[in-house]
């Protein structure tokens, strides 16, 4: 096996499949993603790995403590680790820009691996529930087609494509299951492919978050999934969050913060706590006097019963949310005495999750670094804005979209193995 294996993140999100991959030994070649927020992300994250790399991290350590600018840590690594961030949509119009850019990245070497995968909101339960043609209609139905277009043009030995449950259900206006089709358009292409519904928690990622990962081999091969070991730490919510500053609704910094004294395992095992870099995106959002009577309502059925708030036993006058058929659980109670949270998801700034911590119940929603870190993504894992100034609402949004780093890392540990 050469000393380092290549891959193409496709739909990168803030980079939390990647992350996991980089840690397992492989070197990307390229990102591709649309958002622009995320692709800054990518690009700080990807100045971070060459810092370190290279003997430079405290570069990266002054960025954080915002002694220099996004800018200037940029200018300090070289053009083309930045430029290997594409900020584009995959469509048919865009794909022989991204291809010229990855040709032109990639050189005389091969790709080894393609990873990522299209947004959820076409395959996914609540997406379908929420819009009235059932998503029928929408163009990221098809991203798959591109994604074997990628597939052809590289021929990488392997790809990992992961999505939400909901892929397994989701029908075309015909009737038929997007799911097939885009295995049989993959072994039209050249793979077999294989998959599994993985659950997070079962690989070190305190939050039961469900994720269905297709692997392709190219050739005809079977027994190609790299099955992933298990990872159940005795650790609870609190522990992964109590060494945060203890902050109210509206309070906490986007820039450095300091942490309490940690005598556990579990941030250090996870990869998560970093003691050479400051913390930081830890603010909560403000609320409303409205937020806090739902959350009160949230949190005297959670310490009655263990139950969750479904959003239509509210009062009436608490109900500002025009769907009242799905997406019911949309306030949810994070406990610090559980072993695993609800999933982490993308829109805490306008709804969100409320923590209760076993000595004091803090009146508030997750902050982007709680949230990061049920996601296990290492403290030192900067989310950024399309502006310089740092801001939650990007940041919830990147965090919640992605995949859990450690979940990542075990696919990418167990695929190395058979190569």
């Amino acid at each position: 096996m050469k000393k380092s294996l290549t891959f193409l993140d496709l739909f990168a999100g803030a980079g939390g499949l990647s992350e996991g991959f980089i840690r397992a030994g492989y070197s990307p070649v390229a990102h591709v993603e649309m958002d622009a927020a995320a692709c800054y992300t990518l690009k700080t994250r990807a100045a971070y790995h060459w810092l370190k790399a290279h003997g430079k991290i405290e570069i990266y350590n002054d960025y954080l403590h915002r002694k220099i600018s996004r800018s200037q840590l940029y200018d300090s690594v070289p053009e083309s680790l930045i430029n290997s961030v594409i900020n584009s949509e995959i469509n048919k119009d865009s794909l022989s820009f991204i291809f010229s850019e990855i040709d032109g990245l990639l050189g005389n070497q091969h790709l080894d691996l393609v990873i990522g995968g299209p947004p959820c909101q076409a395959y996914s339960l609540v997406g379908r529930s929420r819009d009235s043609n059932r998503m029928m209609g929408d163009k990221r139905n098809y991203l798959f087609v591109y994604y074997a277009e990628f597939l052809k043009r590289y021929k990488p030995r392997y790809f990992v494509f992961e999505n939400v449950t909901g892929l397994l259900s989701a029908k075309s206006p015909e009737g038929k299951l997007y799911f097939e089709m885009m295995r049989s358009l993959f072994r039209e292409a050249g793979y077999n492919t294989e998959f599994r519904t993985l659950s997070a928690n079962d690989y070190g990622v305190l939050q039961k978050r469900k994720r269905i990962i297709l692997v392709g081999k190219r050739g005809k091969e079977t027994g190609i999934f790299p099955e992933p070991e298990e990872w159940k730490p005795d650790v609870n919510v609190g522990e992964v969050l109590d060494d945060l500053p203890k902050i109210n609704a509206g309070g906490g910094s986007l820039f450095s913060c300091a942490l309490s004294e940690y005598n556990g395992n579990y941030l250090y095992e996870s990869g998560i706590r970093d003691d050479c870099f400051p913390v930081t995106l830890h603010q909560a959002r403000p609320h409303t006097e409205q937020d806090l009577e739902i959350y009160r309502i949230a949190v005297q059925k959670w310490n009655k019963k263990g139950d969750r708030l479904d959003y239509n036993d509210l009062p009436e006058h608490l109900k500002t949310h025009n769907n009242r058929s799905s997406f019911l659980d949309r306030f949810k109670v994070v406990s610090a005495n559980e072993a695993s949270s609800h999933t982490v998801v993308a829109h805490i700034s306008k709804d969100g999750h409320y923590y209760i911590h076993p000595d004091i119940q803090q009146n508030r929603s997750l902050t982007p670094r709680e949230a990061a870190r049920l996601q296990t993504f290492p403290d030192n894992y900067f989310f950024e804005s399309v502006s310089e100034k740092p801001g939650r609402t990007a940041a919830y949004r990147q965090i919640g979209n992605a995949v859990p780093v450690l979940l990542a890392q075990k696919i990418a540990e167990k695929l190395k193995e058979k190569w």
